[in-house]
């Protein structure tokens, strides 16, 4: 397995174990549509997103690979206060989810989350429904190629 493919396994999996104690919990799912039902939790959905740069080290040569992944977190809801007041909790559980383990268990070297952009999200037929996008850089160092 790439060292690109385990960054982002590990920022997933850790985002499902930290946010399965909510109650309600939201769905956690990597690289898939978001479905038109939005559950009482929430869905967040990790995005692989792209590798922003490549620096070589020589001697030996090695590459510090800066990927940028991508939190999607996205709630449902008839009440505007209720969707922002669940959204709010989850992007906190998010960013705490990851500042209390940087290196998303030796995974990376260091992992950082950025500022969230707001969407209001509309499905036909279905409650108003409110999204965040959180950038999640992430740093990690491999031998011989970026692809390794």
């Amino acid at each position: 397995m790439s060292a690109r493919e385990t960054a982002i396994a590990a920022l997933h999996s850790r985002l499902v174990t930290s946010l399965a104690v909510r109650n309600p919990a939201p769905i956690v799912l990597r690289g898939e549509t978001v479905p038109q039902r939005i559950p009482s939790g929430g869905i967040v959905m990790v995005r692989d997103g792209e590798t922003v740069e490549e620096t070589p080290i020589l001697s030996p040569l090695a590459w510090q690979v800066e990927q940028r992944a991508e939190i999607e977190v996205t709630v449902a809801g008839t009440a505007p206060a209720a969707r922002n007041t669940l959204l709010d909790a989850l992007l906190v559980d998010v960013a705490a989810a990851i500042t209390a383990n940087r290196t998303l268990s030796g995974a990376v070297e260091w992992a950082q989350p950025g500022g969230a952009s707001f969407e209001d999200v509309e499905f036909e037929g279905a409650a108003a429904a409110r999204a965040a996008a959180v950038p999640v850089t992430l740093w990690f160092t491999v031998a011989g190629s970026p692809l390794a």
